[in-house]
C-alpha cells in the first residue's frame, strides 16, 4: 500500500489537469473546492494502488463533484438557456481554452449541467463518451446527442431564433410528403441528399412493414430515392424546433417517439436524420410549433 506522501506525490502530478477540467466546468473557485475533495476521497480509499488508472479515476471524481455543483446553482438545470450572438465557433475555442477561458466560461454557463459536462469533457478533453455517459448517467447514444446539444448553442444561435429559411423548407418538405407530391419533394431535395435512420427507426419500421408500412434502411442516399420513402406520408409529424432549430416530430399522448433533423443549405434539404432512441430524444430539446 502506498505511504501517506507517496499519494500525495501521485496526486500532485494530477492536479494541474483536475484543476483544468473543474475550471472549465465551475469556474476557478469552485474549482479549487472539487479537487480538494477529490484528494479527500482518494485518501478515504482502503486500496489506492488498487486504481489502474489514477489519472482517469480523479478525472471521473473530479467531473462527478463539478456536476453536483453545477445541479445545485441551477435546480431547474436540465432546461438550457439561449446564448447570446457572440459565442465563437465550439472548436476554436476547445482548441485555445487556456486563451479565451473567461469568454468560455461565459458561454458554458449558459448550458444545463449534463450539457456543459459532456460537451467540455469530450471536445475539451478529449475523453471518450463511453467514460462521460457514466458521469451523468446516460446512454453513450444520449451522452453524444447532449454534447452535440452543447456544440450547436456554444456556436451561437441568434438570439430571434431559428433559420426561417430552414423552418420554410421544412414546413414545405413535410407539405410535399403528406401530399404525395413527388416533383416538389424532388425540388426541395438535394441530388446528393442522404437519409440516415437510428437501430431503433430501422427495428420500429421492420415491425410496421408487416402492417403495410416499407422497410427502412439505416442510409438511404438520393432524392430520388428518398423522395419515395416520404411521398404520401408524415401525416403524423408535426413542425417542432428540436433543440432549437427546424425539424419535425411524431408524438403520442403519452411521449415523443421519433425526431425528424434536417440539413438545410441554400434551402435545400442536404440531410435528414431519423432519430427513435427513446434516450436521444430524451436527451432533446424538443419544442412544436
Amino acid at each position: 500500500m502506498s505511504r501517506p506522501t507517496d499519494l500525495a506525490d501521485r496526486f500532485s502530478a494530477h492536479r494541474p489537469h483536475l484543476l483544468a477540467v473543474a475550471g472549465r466546468l465551475v469556474g476557478p473557485d469552485a474549482a479549487q473546492d472539487a479537487v480538494q475533495e477529490a484528494w479527500l476521497r482518494l485518501a478515504r480509499q482502503e486500496d489506492p494502488d488498487a486504481i489502474e488508472n489514477l489519472g482517469g479515476w480523479l478525472t471521473t471524481v473530479v467531473a462527478r463533484i463539478a456536476l453536483n455543483q453545477l445541479r445545485a446553482r441551477r435546480p431547474e438545470a436540465e432546461e438550457p438557456e439561449d446564448l447570446p450572438d457572440e459565442a465563437d465557433d465550439a472548436e476554436s475555442l476547445a482548441v485555445s481554452a487556456d486563451a479565451v477561458g473567461p469568454a468560455l466560461t461565459l458561454v458554458l454557463n449558459r448550458l444545463a449541467p449534463a450539457e456543459r459536462l459532456a460537451f467540455v469533457l469530450h471536445d475539451v478533453f478529449g475523453l471518450p463518451f463511453e467514460e462521460i455517459a457514466p458521469i451523468v448517467d446516460r446512454s453513450v447514444a444520449a451522452t453524444r446527442q447532449l454534447a452535440s446539444r452543447g456544440r450547436r448553442r456554444v456556436r451561437g444561435a441568434p438570439d430571434d431564433g431559428p433559420s426561417r429559411a430552414s423552418g420554410e423548407v421544412v414546413a414545405a418538405f413535410l407539405a410535399a410528403a403528406r401530399e404525395g407530391d413527388f416533383g416538389a419533394l424532388l425540388e426541395l431535395l438535394d441530388p446528393e441528399v442522404v437519409l440516415r435512420a437510428d437501430p431503433v427507426a430501422v427495428r420500429m419500421a421492420t415491425i410496421n412493414a408487416g402492417r403495410g408500412a416499407p422497410p427502412l434502411e439505416p442510409e438511404v442516399a438520393g432524392s430520388d430515392a428518398v423522395a419515395r420513402v416520404f411521398a404520401g406520408r408524415a401525416h403524423a409529424a408535426a413542425p417542432a424546433l428540436l433543440d432549437g432549430v427546424p425539424g419535425l416530430a411524431f408524438a403520442t399522448a403519452k411521449r415523443t417517439v421519433s425526431l425528424f433533423r434536417f440539413t438545410v443549405v441554400d434551402d435545400r434539404v442536404v440531410a435528414v436524420e431519423l432519430v427513435a432512441d427513446p434516450e436521444v430524444i430524451a436527451a432533446t430539446e424538443v419544442v412544436f410549433t
